[in-house]
């Protein structure tokens, strides 16, 4: 009779397991994924907010440089994601997004 009672308690539970499972797969799958297909003259950012360029890489290290000159190494695991550049076309650019000097609203920037 106790059985019966938690039975349906039981199902709900492992399907949410199994369910959660599911997911971190993924997001472990993407992650590998995303390690093996970095390559020199990618754009990055890394887990602690660094960005940089892929300078060169090894079975588990990478090197970035950070500036001009300056490159340092870090662990692949260390990448968070890739920075995709994202360049706008002229009839984008057309479309409405003018890029002023001055503010559009001169009264916000001071206070009473």
């Amino acid at each position: 009779m106790d059985l019966v009672v938690f039975l349906p308690l039981l199902i709900i539970l492992g399907a949410f397991m199994f369910f959660a499972s599911r997911k971190q797969k993924k997001a472990m799958q993407a992650t590998i994924d995303l390690h093996n297909s970095l390559s020199i003259g990618d754009r990055i950012h890394t887990t602690s907010g660094l960005q940089g360029t892929i300078k060169g890489v090894d079975d588990d290290y990478i090197q970035l440089e950070i500036a001009p000159g300056v490159v340092t190494t870090w662990m692949k695991l260390a990448v968070r994601d890739k920075i995709e550049d994202t360049v706008e076309t002229d009839d984008e650019l057309d479309s409405g997004s003018e890029i002023t000097d001055t503010p559009s609203d001169p009264d916000r920037l001071t206070k009473d």
